[in-house]
């Protein structure tokens, strides 16, 4: 197993993770995993990778890294300025970095998170099946924390040639849609009887701001007040990605991979899997967004077209 990128400087919040800890939620462990799904199987796509490797999920500023070995790396949702060794870089694009050569991102123009894989994946210890960083438990991906300058990252055994697939890219046509202020669709339910018609009315055509304490957790919106019937308390039942909460103050937190197993605020609708990945990009703090409710079978459609843009 050789070191292959050493980290000069961490970025703001970079961490080791895939596609998530599945099958442990039963024990109270969350899944985490990339917030913006799509981006990383994209990247390990163009490197040859598994769908499901291990990658870093870099957020709003990059971190900047020296490849110790020939590699072949790409990146892909947030566009936050690659650089590597002299040369600015395009992003969704598999790109050959020799040996000593530094990989930085230097300046965001879009979006929130990117995220880069490397062919052979970082190989990390696996943990629940998983090389997934859950940070509020300190478990998972590189010694359960983000990196920190002087980290070194072993990469796993490309099973491609790093030169042949050199130049690759997930055509424009494909990438998602990002956009800093998104229309998200969502399926009511399972708990939007117990709210009013004029609280549902007032979740569909209010303007939300992602709030500034927003995280992998969740994203606390703030907008329009969101009417209950009675109670905003129910059972504590399961807790899905892009759920939907509205707490007794009536302002929705939409639940995001670090979200907890189980909860007890009604749920007045559920992100679609199809934009996930748009509201993995927005940014705490400024990003706007809206809701228009939507049916199973339009939302399946959705993401059965999205994921085909992968192959």
């Amino acid at each position: 197993m050789t070191v292959c990128l050493k980290v000069l400087e961490p970025g703001l919040l970079t961490t080791v993770q895939d596609l998530g800890r599945w099958g442990y939620e039963r024990f109270g462990v969350p899944v985490a995993g990339a917030m913006d799904p799509f981006a990383l199987q994209a990247a390990n796509n163009l490197v040859g990778n598994p769908p499901d490797a291990a990658g870093l999920e870099i957020t709003l500023v990059g971190p900047r890294l020296r490849a110790t070995a020939n590699c072949l790396m790409a990146v892909c949702g947030a566009d936050l300025g690659l650089w590597v060794h002299r040369w600015k870089m395009p992003t969704w694009t598999a790109i050959f970095v020799r040996r000593g050569w530094e990989i930085s991102l230097q300046g965001r123009k879009s979006g929130c998170r990117a995220y880069l894989a490397v062919a052979g994946g970082i190989d990390v210890p696996p943990l629940m099946g998983s090389r997934s960083t859950y940070l509020r438990g300190g478990f998972g991906g590189y010694k359960g924390r983000a990196l920190r300058a002087g980290d070194a990252l072993p990469i796993g055994e490309p099973t491609c040639s790093l030169t042949d697939r050199a130049g690759q890219q997930l055509p424009e046509r494909s990438r998602p849609r990002y956009s800093e202020n998104p229309v998200l669709e969502v399926i009511l339910g399972p708990q939007d009887h117990r709210f009013t018609p004029a609280g549902i009315e007032t979740f569909l055509s209010g303007e939300y701001t992602v709030g500034g304490t927003s995280d992998r957790m969740g994203y606390r919106l703030e907008g329009p007040v969101i009417a209950h019937k009675s109670s905003a308390g129910i059972v504590s039942d399961g807790i899905a990605l892009g759920a939907v909460q509205v707490p007794a103050d009536g302002q929705p937190i939409v639940m995001m991979t670090d979200r907890q197993t189980t909860g007890g605020y009604a749920k007045i609708a559920t992100v679609v899997s199809a934009d996930i990945p748009s509201l993995a990009q927005c940014v705490p703090g400024s990003s706007r967004i809206r809701f228009r409710a939507t049916t199973v079978k339009s939302a399946q459609a959705r993401y059965r077209a999205m994921m085909n843009n992968l192959c």
